[in-house]
């Protein structure tokens, strides 16, 4: 009788410890499992959004950007500007232990491979490496985009004419030189360089009027970061952001108000932080819109500094005969 009454105590002895193990187990793997959805959600917070990239390519710098965004609760995906081209979608980030990566198709580009970008969080923002479509791998280093957020109403100052009608007093060109003054006329008659103003600006109101041939095509930069396309659209052409008075690759005008050819035309653009109203030839096409980032092509990715106006002249024959811009006070 004993050694029953001892065999059901062990027993129970027994079956009491492996039901504190296992409860000791699935607690321990319940707080990992917490843990471990604690830190991605951690990285995904930290990754989202929109991001001022330089890319090191051999000690020169190019800039670019990135945004990552939740696509439900769980996929990032986003958009991608290179120092080229326009922003391009991303179709899926993944993010692991606090390095992401994802590849987009070339575009503009040479080389036939997809780029493969590969990153991961730092206290200073996020740095990686960028392998392009020719193979070639270099390292970048990006800081989160600033808000540009504007708590007053712009108090502008005295206008400025940037151009003045005689010589190219006030601009520099990148690279050799083809932009001359003829009759009064800012003139680049085959491609070359583009032209940069030695004066740099924050927020403004810029008038341009320019003159473009068939099938020509240059644009706008303002702050040498965000181009205004200018090219030879068909006004019954969809509107689209990469087509006239688009903001390149981000915003489409509500209607492509080009006059055609040959034919002078206005822009005028008021933008603050990054906000801007686009008024083309007398007519509004873009309203008070954010202009998410820079766009390819931009002279660097420090949105959040004074920049010049940038006027593109290697896409082709393009004149100009007024630029004036009034800048805030």
């Amino acid at each position: 009788m004993k050694k029953e009454i001892m065999y059901k105590n062990l027993l129970i002895l027994g079956i009491s410890g492996l039901l504190t193990a296992s409860f000791a187990t699935s607690s321990s793997a319940s707080v990992n499992a917490q843990n471990t959805a604690a830190r991605i959600e951690s990285d995904t917070a930290q990754l989202v959004g929109r991001w001022d990239i330089t890319i090191d390519e051999n000690g020169k710098s190019a800039p670019s950007w990135l945004e990552v965004k939740l696509s439900g609760v769980k996929t990032l995906v986003g958009y991608f500007v290179g120092a080229s081209g326009s922003a391009r979608p991303v179709a899926r980030v993944t993010l692991d232990n606090g390095k992401f990566g994802f590849t987009i198709p070339p575009q503009w580009e040479a080389g036939d491979q997809d780029f493969v970008i590969k990153g991961e969080l730092a206290a200073s923002g996020i740095n990686g490496t960028i392998t392009t479509s020719a193979g070639k791998t270099y390292s970048w280093k990006g800081v989160k985009a600033p808000y540009l957020k504007r708590t007053a109403a712009p108090v502008w100052g005295k206008t400025i004419e940037l151009f003045n009608g005689k010589d190219l007093t006030g601009w520099k060109a990148m690279g050799q030189n083809q932009w001359e003054v003829k009759n009064g006329v800012l003139t680049s008659a085959r491609s070359g360089a583009n032209l940069i103003s030695d004066q740099k600006f924050t927020d403004f109101k810029l008038h341009v009027e320019f003159r473009y041939q068939k099938g020509s095509n240059s644009g706008v930069y303002l702050r040498g970061r965000h181009e205004i396309q200018i090219e030879d659209s068909p006004k019954e052409q969809h509107p689209a952001s990469v087509l006239f008075s688009g903001v390149y690759g981000f915003i489409a005008p509500s209607e492509i108000a080009a006059l055609g050819p040959n034919t002078w035309q206005t822009f005028d653009i008021t933008l603050t932080g990054r906000m801007i109203t686009l008024v083309v030839n007398g007519k509004t096409v873009i309203t008070n819109q954010e202009i998410p980032g820079i766009t390819g092509g931009a002279l660097d990715s420090n949105e959040g500094e004074p920049g010049p106006i940038y006027i593109q002249g290697d896409h082709g024959p393009i004149e100009y005969r007024k630029i004036t811009i009034t800048p805030v006070k």
